[in-house]
């Protein structure tokens, strides 16, 4: 029996954007793949707009924690790594132990919620907008692996 594929999540704070995108590949495909989150600098608890709108989609992300990224590099093989921001993609490590090829470096940069301004429906807004904006890269992605 073979172990899943393993795809880390990175962005900055590991607190809204990469923890939606674990909980969403968990759901989405946690049969065949392992979802992994992590930051550059961690924030200290998941923001709890993002734990709301992933419970808005049947998806408890709230168990899940942020995590620094040096608990996986050169750790852990990583079969896929998803830079999910600007500021990570500029700071990450170019090269990562056990990352096979470069094509499973993807960069998929969204805004961050968190920095969404307004009431709180309006700030939830723009959760829910990012939440399912990572929710369709994923099932291209996963379509796109499914394609070969």
């Amino acid at each position: 029996m073979s172990k899943k594929p393993k795809v880390l999540f990175l962005c900055t704070g590991n607190a809204a954007r990469s923890q939606m995108a674990e909980g969403l590949l968990r759901t989405m495909a946690g049969e065949r793949f392992e979802a992994l989150s992590a930051g550059n600098d961690p924030a200290s608890s998941i923001h709890s707009m993002a734990v709301k709108v992933m419970l808005e989609k049947g998806i408890d992300i709230s168990t899940q924690h942020p995590k620094d990224l040096t608990l996986f590099l050169g750790k852990e093989f990583i079969n896929y790594l998803v830079v999910l921001c600007n500021k990570t993609h500029e700071t990450c490590p170019r090269i990562w132990p056990g990352l096979l090829v470069e094509e499973n470096r993807l960069y998929w940069p969204f805004d961050d919620p968190a920095a969404a301004e307004g009431n709180e429906e309006e700030r939830a807004e723009v959760f829910r907008a990012i939440r399912d904006e990572i929710e369709q890269k994923l099932a291209e992605w996963i379509a796109h692996i499914d394609a070969g």
